[in-house]
């Protein structure tokens, strides 16, 4: 507790001082343009990785960046993502998995967390990126990791899909799903490229999409 403690000063005397008008237009509102979902590990920092600034990303945490689908009634997840969505309007939603992932090592190998009951039954939300796994690799070991931390970006994306308020904003293309990887060891982010079906560097996604709008309004 002392090194948060001696944080909250240093913040006061300096961060705070440097940034006061844009604490001030914060104290009465926010307008963030995405949702980031990702995991609760302490290592993930998503304003440090996309050096955003308060204000700028409307956070969801949680054990493997999980979006449990749709249903009634639901929990805080639901309504952090109908929030961001209907009232906030944000226009990108990101779903940011990590390597060296503790929930997807605990979903690729359930006895490991039965002790657990809340966790195990929070992973089953994952079990469909095992399934998927298991059918290319039959038994999954340590060097399956990254293809199950994919594999889980992906079904989260697809569970979103079931959000009535997420549903509607597709339907009209106010919204755009992104799905993410952060390597944390070599400070890299991977994404989802639907063209080819699997994970880029962000910046060869992000040159490729903006070449073709450039393209089309050329």
């Amino acid at each position: 507790m002392e090194k948060l403690i001696e944080g909250i000063a240093k913040f006061k005397q300096k961060d705070f001082q440097e940034r006061k008008a844009l604490f001030k237009s914060l104290s009465t509102g926010q307008s963030p343009e995405v949702l980031f979902i990702t995991c609760s590990d302490s290592r993930i920092d998503p304003n440090l990785v996309t050096q955003t600034e308060p204000g700028d990303l409307f956070i969801v945490r949680n054990a493997g960046n999980i979006v449990p689908p749709h249903a009634m009634p639901g929990g805080g997840n639901t309504a952090s993502i109908e929030f961001a969505v209907q009232v906030l309007g944000v226009k990108d939603i990101v779903i940011c998995g990590h390597t060296d992932c503790g929930a997807m090592k605990g979903a690729m190998d359930m006895d490991s967390v039965k002790s657990l009951p809340h966790v195990h039954n929070w992973l089953g939300h994952a079990a469909a990126a095992v399934a998927r796994c298991k059918a290319r690799h039959g038994e999954l070991g340590k060097e399956h990791i990254m293809d199950m931390i994919q594999e889980n970006v992906l079904l989260q994306m697809k569970h979103i899909e079931t959000h009535p308020s997420v549903a509607a904003k597709l339907a009209t293309d106010a919204v755009t799903l992104h799905g993410w990887v952060y390597d944390i060891e070599k400070g890299e982010v991977i994404c989802y490229d639907e063209d080819s079906k699997r994970f880029i560097p962000v910046e060869e996604w992000y040159d490729k999409v903006t070449g073709a709008n450039n393209r089309k309004t050329g």
